[in-house]
């Protein structure tokens, strides 16, 4: 799941973090890095899954695709499953108010319906930035599946008070920006990713989330290890390389007694 996001140049302040805290703003090398990842290290990725025939979710900033057309285009052109992850990375949701964080959710669902002409599927908060509120507002915004909690390796329902919401597996383990920050480069990554393969492959039926950054995996000195790492996934028989939305869809569809239990339906 390639993150694909973008930060702003001049954020606007945050009572809650600082999106640049190592420089006064503007931080340019801060901004450049992953400014890079758009430029640069995301084409990179786009020509390993088209070698590699994977459709990909892509967790995306809305404003990337204004400021980045040609990502726009070049997303469509492949069919890559979106999952909102909100409009801006430098905008956090934490101490939102209801109809502050509603306004932030139905501009992103505006956006995406007008550049695409379709609904949103998927949402994952900006830097995981969710209130209590989340869930409820994004089931009303029609959004079907939610990635905020990091807590299974299958979908699971999840209460809200309107409409049907069901998480899915995200992952801040197999995540090559968290990963770094803890001083392991791409061969770890690689190698867990194996790892984490082997053990949900020998247990059946479970999903599986790599969680990338183009201005991570995509530098030249680590594409090759996530190549080898995906060849070595998608080599073994039965492997579903499933978009967000084809899981929600399957689960939905296949699991009704486990949504009505957890629903409080089932007898």
């Amino acid at each position: 799941m390639p993150n694909v996001e973008h930060y702003e140049y001049r954020p606007l302040p945050s009572p809650v973090r600082n999106p640049w805290p190592r420089t006064p703003h503007p931080d340019v090398i801060g901004y450049g890095s992953r400014d890079y990842g758009n430029r640069v290290g995301l084409w990179r990725m786009f020509d390993l899954f088209d070698r590699l025939a994977l459709r990909a979710t892509v967790s995306l900033s809305m404003a990337n695709w204004v400021h980045y057309p040609e990502i726009f285009h070049a997303m469509e052109a492949r069919n890559w499953s979106v999952l909102c992850h909100g409009m801006y990375n430098t905008r956090y949701h934490w101490n939102y108010s209801e109809e502050e964080e509603r306004a932030a959710i139905r501009e992103c669902v505006d956006l995406y319906g007008e550049l695409t002409g379709r609904q949103i599927r998927g949402w994952f908060s900006p830097a995981a930035s969710f209130t209590l509120n989340t869930p409820d507002l994004i089931a009303e915004a029609g959004i079907t599946y939610y990635t905020d909690w990091h807590h299974d390796d299958q979908p699971v329902p999840l209460r809200t008070t309107t409409g049907r919401l069901i998480t899915l597996p995200y992952t801040m383990d197999l995540n090559d920006s968290i990963l770094h920050r803890q001083q392991f480069e791409a061969e770890d990554m690689a190698q867990m990713i194996r790892d984490s393969f082997d053990e949900l492959y020998a247990e059946g039926g479970q999903v599986m989330c790599i969680a990338l950054h183009p201005y991570m995996m995509g530098q030249a000195h680590r594409i090759a290890h996530l190549a080898r790492a995906l060849e070595y996934v998608l080599g073994h028989d039965g492997v579903w390389a499933a978009t967000g939305e084809e899981i929600a869809d399957h689960y939905l569809a296949h699991c009704q007694d486990h949504i009505a239990w957890h629903e409080g339906l089932a007898p």
